[in-house]
């Protein structure tokens, strides 16, 4: 790679504490401290959905081998497994 910055990911109103691609490169999730999880599109940066449910800062966001779903963790002390 060229080390060229590709997207900048903009919508979280909070601290992102975590990043992950999904397994097929296709997704980015992060993790906020804006109480929520953020799904982007890998290649443009665009947003493609906010999950919201979390009560408190959202710490991290992994994406399951299939990149099928999305399991994130929380202050509020839940993790929550997302169908993605």
């Amino acid at each position: 790679g060229s080390g060229q910055q590709t997207a900048v990911l903009t919508g979280h109103n909070g601290l992102v504490n975590s990043v992950s691609f999904s397994n097929d490169r296709k997704l980015v999730a992060t993790a906020s401290g804006d109480y929520t999880a953020r799904l982007w599109c890998a290649e443009s940066g665009a947003e493609v959905r906010i999950l919201r449910g979390h009560t408190e800062w959202v710490w991290s966001a992994v994406f399951s081998s299939t990149s099928t779903r999305l399991l994130t963790a929380s202050r509020d002390t839940t993790a929550r497994v997302w169908d993605v």
